[in-house]
């Protein structure tokens, strides 16, 4: 019973402070890299962790020291925005931030963890480039009795309240399903499909490929997958491989793209050979930045499901209720919105 009340109450704290300083948190707000809808918490999981089950060191959240690991440079919007949203919470909250970002390298994102902790952070934020390979940092963490909130990419074999304390993310099986929903609409449901899959290594990857495959199989084959690789998130890979597949399959009328990048990508390819992106063949994705739901309004880009990258208040709000006492569940999943051509022009402005 009293787990259960903690939960509740945590559930309320993280729900009500993405509402502080902003109007409307679905979408809207000012034409900013990064303005626009805070990310709300609609659901939580798991059992909750206290300051005492985690054996972390009780600071003054005031006085802290926060440690943000950042997995990718921010060269696309995504990284761009959930940086700037962590830097910004911090700066508000007068907390000192230390930031560290591995460029993609899982070494470098180890190496960066166990500098952040001899630089002397007692709070670690980590966006984790992959699922697994972070357990080095993990241990020299709980060395230090240093609570860990991972953000974004979900940590495979570690365990909760022990390696780390809580996962704030998407529910990434949901997006997947959710672009499948569209692309169905798009297409009216039949048509071949080709797949540009996320990096390897994270369940990001994994369960948006899996909820989409899942919902086309519950539909029948109307959409079929004819072909699948990887454009590892980038938009120049995401043209690359978007070029070689439609030479290969011809036949090809419909791409998912597992991020705008490089769904922005594909719609590069698609022109180059001849044919109307969003038209010819139907274009949907993951992630919501202004660029893809632009698209989406210029008629080159048919759906796309929002992927939140705005980590700062809600990562914030967590370390601070953990030290105050609170018990944290074990995942915190935010709720993501989604954009098509009935909303996107309404929307554009508060897209990151």
């Amino acid at each position: 019973m009293k787990s259960s009340l903690r939960l509740s109450a945590t559930l309320t704290t993280l729900a009500a402070l993405t509402l502080t300083g902003c109007a409307n948190p679905e979408g809207g707000g000012s034409s900013g890299t990064g303005s626009g809808g805070q990310q709300t918490a609609s659901a939580a999981s798991g059992p909750t962790c206290t300051i005492e089950q985690y054996g972390a060191t009780k600071v003054d959240f005031k006085n802290a020291v926060v440690g943000f690991s950042q997995s990718e440079a921010e060269a696309n919007p995504f990284r761009i925005t959930e940086t700037q949203s962590i830097t910004d919470e911090a700066q508000k909250l007068g907390v000192k931030l230390l930031k560290r970002n591995a460029n993609s390298n899982l070494g470098q994102q180890v190496s960066d963890i166990q500098g952040l902790l001899a630089q002397g952070a007692n709070l670690l934020v980590v966006a984790p480039l992959n699922s697994e390979g972070l357990q080095p940092a993990l241990d020299a963490a709980r060395a230090k009795h240093v609570p860990v909130v991972t953000i974004d990419r979900k940590l495979s074999s570690a365990t909760p309240c022990k390696d780390y304390l809580t996962f704030i993310g998407s529910d990434f099986v949901e997006q997947g399903k959710r672009a499948a929903a569209q692309l169905v609409k798009a297409t009216g449901g039949t048509g071949k499909v080709a797949i540009l899959l996320g990096a390897t290594g994270n369940n990001v990857t994994t369960d948006r490929t899996s909820g989409f495959k899942d919902y086309l199989a519950a539909q029948g084959k109307g959409l079929t997958v004819v072909a699948e690789q990887t454009g590892e998130f980038t938009r120049e890979k995401g043209q690359s491989v978007t070029e070689q597949l439609l030479q290969a399959h011809p036949e090809i009328t419909a791409v998912y793209a597992e991020n705008d990048e490089m769904a922005l990508g594909a719609v590069t390819a698609i022109s180059g050979s001849g044919r109307k992106p969003g038209k010819d063949v139907k274009v949907v994705s993951v992630d919501g930045t202004r660029n893809a739901v632009q698209g989406i309004v210029d008629g080159t880009i048919n759906g796309v499901v929002e992927s939140n990258p705005r980590f700062g208040p809600l990562a914030m709000s967590t370390l601070r209720d953990f030290l105050s006492g609170k018990g944290i569940p074990n995942t915190v999943t935010i709720k993501d919105k989604e954009y098509d051509p009935g909303n996107a022009a309404a929307e554009v402005a508060g897209a990151y």
